[in-house]
């Protein structure tokens, strides 16, 4: 099949790396950062890719604007800022056309509707991918961990199986994205949800490493777990139901602190530091909205949301550490 990635940035730089060089298919990118287009286009079509931090080397993509772009995919698959997907939805909609397929792992909540204004039912796939990735500048992607570290999940959005979905899960599988499929859609995707808002919103207030979180010994049980029950309240209470427990969830923040990407900054802090606004309100926000809707109380939920929007108005007065930088020296 032929894919087309929509967003040069971290995961679909490295989504569509992988799928170009490791499944061997036929991949292009869709850049609608007109910064990145020009920095990618002056390096001569070329990315650089690394390794947590080693091997840096050049590899050629295929990149277009959204305007330009005169292919037509099997598959696009979107990966960019939640606020940043209508405009270019709507940019994109005159190349849509019918059979052709959705698939959306972003970060956050309130991509899948948007999708729907373009795609049938029956076409659109959301996924969940925990791979550890950064972009060390436009152009510039550093993938964390081994080769077949980290690991995706996808539903399709009708739950029901579909000769689409085999081939995709057969070519990510030979990109070493370790793809899995479920047929329950909404507890897929509110799996990355929920642990991001734990992990990403919290490593961002404080500027933090995953690993270095759990330095208090009552991360866990004091922080984590509240987050965590106060989301499974909301979903409950709306119908959802979740593919892990309250205390697996518990569990794979504590495994992904300590074992799995102790030294990860989290997408929303690498936002953060090069001052654009985060995906808050599309994780804690959502999840707060989600409980409100439905009649349960969030205060940390709220509380969050408004500290991480806190941290953004702070930046004007202490400009944060850049722990991206590679002339930075500390942890």
């Amino acid at each position: 099949m032929k894919y087309t990635v929509v967003g040069a940035g971290a995961m679909g730089l490295r989504y569509g790396i992988l799928l170009q060089e490791n499944a061997g298919v036929p991949v292009d990118f869709v850049e609608p950062t007109q910064a990145s287009l020009d920095k990618i286009h002056e390096q001569g079509d070329k990315v650089w890719k690394s390794r947590d931090h080693k091997d840096r080397h050049e590899i050629k993509i295929n990149i277009f604007s959204p305007e330009e772009y005169e292919v037509s995919p099997d598959v696009w698959i979107f990966f960019m800022k939640q606020m940043q997907l209508q405009d270019t939805l709507d940019r994109l909609s005159p190349k849509f056309k019918p059979g052709q397929t959705a698939l959306g792992a972003m970060n956050g909540m309130g991509h899948i509707e948007k999708l729907q204004k373009y795609f049938d039912d029956e076409h659109i796939i959301g996924g969940t991918a925990m791979i550890a990735t950064v972009l060390n500048d436009y152009g510039d992607v550093d993938f964390m961990g081994g080769e077949s570290m980290g690991s995706s999940v996808y539903a399709n959005l009708t739950e029901k199986p579909s000769t689409v979905m085999d081939k995709i899960q057969e070519d990510f599988k030979a990109a070493h994205l370790n793809p899995s499929y479920t047929e329950n859609f909404m507890g897929t995707l509110l799996t990355k949800v929920f642990f991001n808002a734990v992990e990403n919103s919290i490593a961002t207030m404080f500027q933090s490493r995953m690993g270095q979180l759990m330095a208090y010994d009552n991360f866990l049980e004091g922080i984590a777990r509240p987050l965590i029950n106060e989301a499974y309240d909301a979903a409950e209470a709306a119908g959802i139901t979740l593919i892990e427990t309250r205390d697996e969830m518990v569990k794979q923040v504590d495994y992904v602190s300590n074992i799995g990407n102790p030294l990860h900054l989290p997408s929303m802090y690498q936002d953060f530091v090069k001052g654009r606004p985060t995906e808050v309100d599309y994780i804690n926000g959502w999840i707060a909205d989600l409980a409100d809707k439905n009649g349960v109380n969030a205060p940390n939920q709220h509380l969050v949301t408004n500290f991480v929007h806190l941290a953004e108005s702070m930046r004007k007065f202490t400009p944060p550490v850049n722990k991206l930088a590679p002339d930075y020296k500390g942890n």
